[in-house]
């Protein structure tokens, strides 16, 4: 295991995984702190997805380990990690479209009463209570997301931002320790992602989460993240506060010949 870190809740160590000959991940080691926002970045291709899925438990790694809160939770299904608060988001998010929005977030927590046919004939007096504190809890969620207009709205009509923050939403019915975000950014209007920042923001300063996000928008990254992790090729390329890893000369060079340049040199235009 690596060295104990009492601050640190997720430690990925020295993780490898490759795809028909490809090195997608390739000994990468680094960790998260709890209570932080993390930022993951790197130019297309660098493994940055893979690397989530390894976490979240949608792949196995070929070797390496991966640590939540001090356990080893290498290739854990998801639905283990789930049970730990260990949560992610998608770049494209997966609603039940026909469903509403307030019914997608009460699909969410586990092991309810009336998921099983039995407890609904013998406990229906039970069934009823536990469907009335998730429908406040959805509603609560809801109000804080600013969804509550759209609560009854077939979620696969929301909005690409709103649909963005359902899925965070979900991470909330669960109360969530730490949720992956994989480009939260990806296909919202301005207007909507400072929004969706501000929330994220809210749940890490009032309500401890932790999160770690992949994301191609330097501006949220600059925003939300005191450290950022810089992926290349599969492997950690630097380390450390937005405006160091983006007039680092490895990293400007990594982003040489892809479209995500220009994300950089935005940033640092700015600055």
């Amino acid at each position: 295991m690596p060295q104990d870190d009492r601050n640190a809740l997720l430690q990925i160590d020295n993780l490898c995984k490759s795809f028909g000959g490809v090195q997608a991940v390739n000994h990468t080691t680094f960790d998260v702190v709890e209570g932080s926002i993390t930022g993951l970045i790197g130019p297309n291709g660098a493994g940055k997805t893979t690397l989530f899925n390894l976490v979240a438990g949608n792949h196995k790694p070929d070797s390496g380990s991966v640590y939540f809160a001090g356990d080893d939770i290498t290739g854990m299904q998801p639905h283990a990690l789930f049970a730990r608060r260990l949560l992610r988001t998608f770049q494209i998010p997966h609603e039940f479209d026909t469903m509403s929005a307030r019914e997608n977030l009460m699909m969410v927590p586990g092991e309810q009463s009336g998921e099983n046919l039995f407890s609904t004939w013998l406990n229906f007096s039970r069934v009823r209570q536990q469907e009335k504190t998730i429908r406040e809890r959805a509603d609560s969620v809801l109000d804080f997301l600013g969804l509550s207009h759209v609560a009854d709205h077939p979620a696969g009509k929301l909005s690409g931002g709103q649909k963005k923050l359902l899925e965070i939403g979900r991470t909330m019915m669960v109360d969530a320790r730490m949720v992956l975000l994989d480009e939260v950014g990806a296909g919202v209007n301005r207007t909507l992602l400072a929004e969706i920042a501000g929330k994220i923001e809210q749940l890490n300063r009032e309500h401890g989460y932790t999160f770690c996000l992949i994301e191609h928008d330097m501006d949220l990254i600059t925003r939300l993240c005191e450290r950022v992790v810089v992926l290349a090729e599969g492997t950690v390329l630097t380390v450390g506060t937005p405006e160091e890893v983006t007039s680092n000369p490895e990293v400007i060079e990594a982003y040489l010949g892809h479209t995500d340049n220009d994300m950089l040199k935005s940033q640092r235009s700015r600055g």
